[in-house]
């Protein structure tokens, strides 16, 4: 039976019911988003609990209500913020029966088991939707519901080399990268919430649910944008650039006396302000460099200039020149650089709840609040 979870009732989500069978990171991602936009979310574990628990170090240490101290991987607490959790094992005919009832009064499950595991146990979307023909019923799979991989597990690094993404990524000469964060599942997580709330909005009009069918491989070639129009375009694969742009010149890293920074005049204007914060004034009538598309051709020689002018400057003295003259700049940060910086830290993309800190979804309304009123549960915490 639901137990009613009262949240922020400014929270756009408040009163929405969510179950989650999910686990590891674009499932719970997803559910973590709804649960800060203020929905309910029961995070339904094994036993065993989600196996992000247990992916440390590091670890973070809790004390339930009884005393009993829980260590955990930091891991998990990066996608479970706000949700409550219950213990079912599926072979045990009480914990079905006790998921289905929530199931049953749910307005969304979120589920990331490899496709028709679920309806072994009545809790695929043609059995549930018998019971509740409102539930959206969410489900994330690495190659989705139908396809001749449907039923193949994903996973985030495979589909990132799958999906292009690696091809597009690292220096020319060098391997193909992965990028530093699970990129593949988080943005997996980020179109199922959207797909989640468009299938409530289409609910509200026809008064039926259906199942939203997210895949890890579909939502990273979404991604490609304007790689693929590029491919699309010219008939060739886009190659690795490190940090330099196809379409747009100067664009890149560049060494100065105590680190590197980022310039990236991305037009004509843009070009002329940095060459004159440069000292550079005269290559702006160089022919080579006159417009986008001759510098973009002249790339290598124009970066050789403008790394000789960079060297001698400092970072902090390059930023504040090109942020005064509206040349777009930036630093490389490292997170204790980002945390500290003072948009990140007015933003308030840091939250601290139970004694851990956490990165906020980055929504901020006129007229609604985000609900952040608990941490991520203790397996099986309830309350």
């Amino acid at each position: 039976m639901w137990l009613d979870h009262p949240r922020n009732p400014q929270a756009p989500l408040a009163g929405l019911k969510v179950v989650e069978l999910a686990r590891v990171l674009a499932g719970p991602f997803c559910g973590q988003i709804l649960a800060d936009l203020g929905a309910d979310v029961i995070k339904v574990e094994s036993p065993e609990g989600d196996g992000t628990r247990l992916w440390g170090p590091p670890w973070v240490e809790r004390t339930d209500a009884e005393g009993r101290v829980h260590r955990e991987a930091a891991y998990y607490h990066a996608c479970n913020r706000g949700k409550r959790s219950i213990i079912a094992d599926f072979s045990d005919a009480d914990d079905l029966a006790r998921v289905r009832a929530l199931c049953e009064r749910a307005d969304v499950l979120i589920e990331n088991f490899k496709t028709g595991t679920l309806a072994k146990f009545g809790l695929d979307h043609a059995s549930l939707s018998e019971a509740n023909p409102g539930l959206v019923y969410c489900s994330i799979t690495g190659f989705g519901q139908t396809g001749p991989r449907a039923h193949e597990a994903g996973y985030d690094f495979v589909v990132q080399g799958m999906s292009g993404f690696m091809s597009l990524t690292g220096e020319p000469s060098g391997h193909p990268v992965k990028m530093g964060i699970s990129i593949s599942d988080l943005a997996t997580g980020v179109w199922a919430a959207n797909g989640v709330q468009a299938a409530l909005l289409m609910r509200a009009r026809t008064g039926r649910g259906q199942q939203v069918d997210m895949s890890l491989l579909d939502c990273s070639v979404g991604l490609l944008a304007n790689q693929a129009s590029y491919f699309f375009t010219t008939g060739e694969n886009p190659p690795r650039m490190g940090n330099a742009h196809a379409q747009v010149a100067p664009y890149g890293v560049f060494a100065v006396d105590d680190g590197h920074v980022i310039l990236a005049p991305a037009n004509d204007g843009l070009f002329a302000r940095l060459m004159a914060v440069l000292g550079l004034e005269h290559l702006t009538t160089d022919p080579r460099f006159a417009a986008n598309g001759d510098r973009t051709a002249n790339a290598a020689a124009l970066d050789a200039e403008i790394a000789a002018a960079c060297a001698s400057w400092s970072k902090q003295g390059l930023l504040d020149a090109c942020h005064a003259a509206g040349v777009p700049a930036g630093p490389i940060n490292r997170l204790d650089e980002v945390f500290a910086d003072p948009q990140v830290a007015a933003r308030g993309m840091r939250i601290e709840l139970g004694g851990m800190a956490g990165v906020r979804s980055p929504f901020t309304f006129s007229d609604a609040e985000l609900a952040f009123d608990r941490p991520s549960p203790i397996h099986g915490e309830h309350g």
